[in-house]
C-alpha cells in the first residue's frame, strides 16, 4: 500500500481504488505463481492506450491549428512510440512497482521495453477510471509536452523510413528490407519486433502494435545508428 501511495503522489492524481493501480501494476506472468491473483493488466493496457491515444491527438490538434494531417500523424507516433511510453514508465518508478512472476524478473522483465509500455498504458487506463478523465489529461500532458518539444527540436517525428530508404540507396544501391522477427502478446494486444536490413545486415530494431509502426520504429533506431559509424567503415 505504501508503494501505491507513493506512486499516487508521483503521479499527481488522486486515487480511490487502489486495488485497480495495482491490478494495472500485475503482468501475466504474476498469475501463475498467485492463483488467488485472478486478473492481468492487459485489459487495462487496452483502455489505457485509447485514453493516451486520445490525449495526445486532441493536444496536437489544438496547439496546432496549421499543422496538417500528416506531420499531425507523425508526432503522435513518435509521442506513443513504445520506447518513449517505457521512458515515462521509468520516470514515475512504474518499473519498479510491476508485480512480475519470478521467470519473468529472471529474463529482465522490468528493462523490457513491451512490458514497460504496456505498464504505463494500463496505468493510465486505471487512472482513468478512477479519477477521470481530465485528471489523467493533466498527468499526460506535464509528461507529453517536455518531450514533443524535443521531438520538434530535434526533428524526431520525421519520415524516418523515407530518411533511411534515401542513406541506404545512396551508400549501397539498395532498398531496405523490413522483416519481422517476433510477434508477442495476446490476438487482441499484438506486438511486433521489426529488423530493416541492408546488404543483409541489420541496421536498426523497433516495436509496435503494427507492422508498419515497428518498420518505422526500426527505421528510426537505423537513422541513430548510422550517426555512430565512420564514414570510411561504410565504404
Amino acid at each position: 500500500m505504501d508503494d501505491l501511495l507513493a506512486l499516487e503522489d508521483r503521479l499527481g492524481i488522486p486515487l480511490s481504488d487502489f486495488s485497480l493501480m495495482g491490478t494495472a501494476l500485475t503482468h501475466r506472468s504474476y498469475l501463475n505463481e498467485h492463483p488467488d491473483i485472478v486478473q492481468d493488466n492487459e485489459r487495462l493496457e487496452y483502455l489505457g492506450d485509447a485514453v493516451i491515444d486520445l490525449v495526445v491527438a486532441d493536444y496536437l490538434f489544438s496547439t496546432y491549428p496549421d499543422m496538417n494531417e500528416g506531420e499531425m500523424t507523425a508526432l503522435r507516433s513518435a509521442l506513443v512510440r513504445a520506447e518513449t511510453l517505457a521512458e515515462f514508465s521509468r520516470e514515475v518508478g512504474i518499473d519498479q512497482l510491476l508485480r512480475l512472476g519470478s521467470g519473468e524478473i529472471e529474463n529482465k522483465g522490468r528493462q523490457r521495453i513491451p512490458t514497460l509500455c504496456a505498464a504505463f498504458e494500463a496505468v493510465m487506463g486505471a487512472a482513468y477510471l478512477d479519477a477521470g478523465f481530465e485528471e489523467t489529461k493533466r498527468f499526460l500532458l506535464k509528461m507529453v509536452k517536455p518531450k514533443l518539444a524535443f521531438i520538434l527540436e530535434n526533428g524526431l517525428h520525421k519520415d524516418a523510413r523515407s530518411e533511411f530508404q534515401i542513406w541506404a540507396q545512396a551508400k549501397f544501391g539498395e532498398t531496405p528490407k523490413y522483416e519481422v522477427v517476433e510477434v508477442t502478446g495476446p490476438d487482441h494486444d499484438r506486438r511486433f519486433k521489426v529488423q530493416v536490413m541492408v546488404k543483409g545486415q541489420s541496421w536498426g530494431e523497433g516495436i509496435g502494435r503494427s507492422k508498419q509502426v515497428a518498420a518505422h520504429e526500426a527505421a528510426g533506431s537505423a537513422m541513430d545508428n548510422i550517426k555512430g559509424y565512420d564514414e570510411s567503415e561504410l565504404d
